[in-house]
């Protein structure tokens, strides 16, 4: 018997059912009374009826539709339509005019019926992936009329899927990382592939994963495409990144099955399995003396084959004959070791030095069993250099008397070359910090001397600084502070802290203090202030005061007597001589003044005035000799007044002489109807301009001389400097009254038409002026013609 290959009876069961499908099955019928039978097979429908035809019009028309789901393979591809089904209906006996419609989903487009026969057939390629079933109605209507014969029926037609989509990777390509030297069988990733076609019917959808590129180093679990470490001890620092590709092979993995390809991109991360390396055993460093503290004398660097945290390293000195002269910090940008100078150098003392470095790694795996490290050795030689001058002391403190005398030696700084050849040293004072230039120094032995003579109480401290320089190399100087306090001498006598003014009451008593007195001394002695108070030899024996030592550098003033009267003496003045503790001692004499005061029962100073002892009411001299100059200064302003009354004549005597009392105008402006540019110069008298007009209501004492002003010509006339010396000349005039009166101005203008307003010069009495023609000369003249009318309505009544 041969035997079958797995893909020949796939062939051979699909073509079977091919056949299947589109074969019209034969329907055999049998007479049943009453009832209808039907038969199925292969997707198409038959029935058959056993009644007589009256028998059919005497009863309702059952639905004669029997057929089952249709089936028609996807991608077909052919001449001819592909036949999907056939319907068949009772009614159709071979005498009746019918036919068949379809409607619904792709019904005259993708399926067309024969309208004799019901062969269903597929016109197009169809796809499953696309659309996996369609949704259709039949119906059995008359061929002529149209007239549905019986209602419509639903079916569906399902598209069968064959494996004509391969497995795609949607999310490829694929990058994943895994830790280097991982162990075998470690996951590092999953990838995932998809098929369009239907995973229930046949093998078309199962997929079975493999890798074609990517081993031994990587491996796939077929069924769930997890891919994992196949090969133990896979280093980053030999290769860091592989490229794997996966197929997906759908039919379950075997022959005729399509399939998908996608790569995966794993690189391997970095674990701290490599300790840092220096590239040379023996580093050799020359350094000059003469680097600065801090500075950086040599690099050193350990490679370390790791990256990222775990490549960084730390360096230290572990061991060396440096004695902290050196040390060594990690630059954390470049990853080397800096050695610095921590403390100087000196050539002279030690040429060169041996040292140990160790670079360890800062970070550790768990199971590396402690951080990484190596070693190696600097040795560094110590050049020589021209240094500079070396003082003995980096400060000196020197003292001297504040009396001493000129080029005393306050003390000497010295400084050594310390160079193996020695040069000479020369010394200055540098004059910045000695503005006064009251030191000197010697160039050759550093001995500082008194230029200026000193004041403790002026300046304690001096501060200079003093260079170094060598003698054959001035560029080399070095400086040293020199602190100079002046001492204290007892140079300076002790005297009163403070200007006391003191007060004896006359009703106190014997022996009453009368002020408390201190002093205050200038020096500073170490032993600290001591004072002697003591009266002046001529006042020993004074029967009015004594002093009272209270043991704390003060004294106390006591009254002797209570008889003090302050119009027998109102101050007293008491010499006291002061003396300090120093060597030798120093001595002042000074003086208290004291007052005799008026005090209250409890002693509280009132009064110490001699001339308020005599004021009944307590008023002082001052405030006296105030009130009578106010009274003296009241009297002679009213008698002035009233000799001025007695003098000056009666100016109104009765109502009908108070326009008599208007001063004349020779003129007057051209009002509001004069148009023509102002001339100012009108304001002066061409007649009296020079001469001088005196007053005409008074009669004036003496004569006043108006002193003579400035007078400007008609064409340069000063109309402010005229109205000043009128002010002038009214605010000086002796013979004018206590009050305002009208000033005469001689002149007003020339050229009027409005003529004359003054009634002094007119012939007419009172009675014959009619004024009512001011109203019609405007605004401005219309209130002074309401005036004189109503002094005329007054008059009448």
């Amino acid at each position: 018997m041969p035997k079958w290959s797995e893909e020949m009876l796939m062939d051979l069961w699909m073509s079977l059912l091919l056949v299947w499908i589109t074969c019209v099955p034969c329907v055999s019928t049998t007479p049943i009374t009453g009832q209808s039978k039907s038969t199925q097979t292969g997707g198409s429908a038959v029935v058959a009826s056993g009644l007589g035809e009256g028998q059919r019009l005497l009863s309702r028309a059952k639905r004669g539709w029997v057929w089952n789901q249709m089936f028609v393979l996807e991608e077909f591809s052919g001449p001819d339509p592909i036949l999907v089904g056939r319907l068949h209906t009772d009614l159709d006996v071979g005498s009746k005019n019918i036919k068949y419609v379809l409607a619904g989903e792709g019904a005259g487009t993708i399926f067309a019926i024969n309208e004799l026969t019901g062969d269903i057939h597929a016109m197009k390629r169809l796809d499953r992936e696309e659309k996996a079933e369609y949704t259709l109605t039949a119906q059995v209507v008359n061929a002529d009329t149209d007239e549905a014969l019986e209602p419509p029926s639903e079916f569906i037609i399902k598209v069968q899927d064959i494996n004509d989509n391969p497995p795609q990777f949607i999310e490829g390509p694929y990058r994943a990382s895994v830790p280097e030297m991982s162990a075998v069988g470690t996951p590092v990733t999953r990838v995932t592939a998809t098929d369009a076609d239907d995973p229930v019917y046949g093998n078309s959808a199962k997929l079975v994963y493999s890798i074609l590129d990517g081993q031994p180093y990587f491996s796939v679990d077929p069924n769930s495409a997890t891919i994992k470490i196949a090969l133990h001890g896979m280093d980053r620092e030999m290769r860091e990144e592989y490229l794997v590709v996966i197929q997906a092979k759908d039919m379950g993995g075997h022959m005729g099955g399509l399939s998908g390809t996608t790569t995966v991109t794993v690189t391997l991360t970095d674990i701290n399995d490599n300790p840092p390396k220096f590239s040379k055993s023996l580093y050799e460093f020359v350094i000059p003396e003469d680097l600065p503290i801090g500075k950086m004398g040599g690099k050193v660097k350990a490679n370390d084959r790791d990256i990222g945290e775990n490549a960084k390293s730390t360096y230290s000195i572990i061991d060396g004959d440096d004695q902290g002269v050196f040390e060594i910090i990690t630059d954390t940008q470049t990853q080397e070791g800096i050695l610095r100078l921590k403390r100087p150098l000196d050539y002279e003392s030690k040429r060169s030095y041996t040292l140990k470095v160790e670079a360890t790694n800062i970070r550790s795996e768990p199971s590396g069993g402690g951080p990484f490290k190596d070693t190696a050795t600097v040795k560094v030689t110590v050049e020589d250099a021209d240094e500079p001058p070396v003082f003995s002391k980096p400060m000196y403190l020197l003292e001297v008397n504040e009396n001493a005398p000129i080029n005393t030696v306050i003390g000497t700084v010295t400084a050594r070359d310390p160079d193996s050849s020695t040069s000479l040293v020369r010394y200055f004072i540098d004059r910045h910090t000695d503005l006064e230039r009251q030191f000197n120094i010697n160039v050759d032995d550093g001995k500082i001397t008194l230029a200026k003579p000193l004041d403790r109480e002026t300046d304690m401290w001096h501060n200079i600084t003093v260079t170094a320089t060598e003698v054959r190399n001035h560029s080399q100087i070095s400086r040293a502070i020199v602190a100079i306090r002046v001492m204290d001498i007892n140079d300076n006598a002790p005297e009163f802290a403070t200007e006391y003014e003191a007060f004896l009451c006359e009703n106190g008593k014997p022996g009453q203090v009368i002020q408390t007195v201190s002093a205050v001394d200038k020096d500073d002695p170490i032993q600290g202030h001591y004072f002697d108070y003591r009266l002046v030899p001529e006042m020993l024996n004074n029967p009015n005061f004594t002093i009272k030592n209270n043991q704390d550098n003060s004294i106390s003033v006591l009254a002797k007597h209570d008889t003090f009267r302050r119009q027998k003496q109102e101050m007293y003045f008491l010499p006291i001589i002061v003396t300090d503790n120093g060597n030798p001692p120093m001595s002042s004499t000074n003086t208290l003044t004291i007052k005799v005061c008026g005090c209250s029962k409890d002693y509280i100073v009132q009064s110490c005035n001699v001339e308020a002892y005599v004021l009944p009411i307590g008023l002082s001299m001052g405030a006296l000799i105030a009130i009578l100059a106010c009274i003296i200064l009241l009297l002679v302003v009213l008698f002035v007044t009233l000799r001025r009354h007695k003098n000056e004549p009666l100016i109104i005597k009765d109502d009908e002489d108070v326009r008599e009392n208007i001063i004349r105008y020779d003129d007057e402006g051209g009002g509001e109807e004069d148009t023509e540019a102002f001339d100012i110069a009108t304001l002066q008298n061409p007649d009296g301009i020079n001469g001088y007009l005196p007053r005409k209501d008074i009669k004036p004492d003496l004569q006043f001389m108006p002193r003579a002003g400035q007078h400007s010509g008609p064409n340069g006339v000063d109309v402010d400097e005229f109205i000043n010396v009128r002010l002038h000349e009214a605010d000086n005039d002796p013979t004018a009254p206590p009050y305002d009166s009208i000033q005469i101005y001689g002149y007003e203008g020339r050229g009027s038409i409005a003529g004359s307003l003054s009634s002094l010069e007119t012939a007419s009495s009172d009675s014959d002026q009619n004024y009512d023609y001011l109203r019609e000369w405007g605004p401005r003249f219309r209130r002074l013609g309401e005036l004189y009318s109503v002094g005329e309505s007054d008059r009448e009544t």
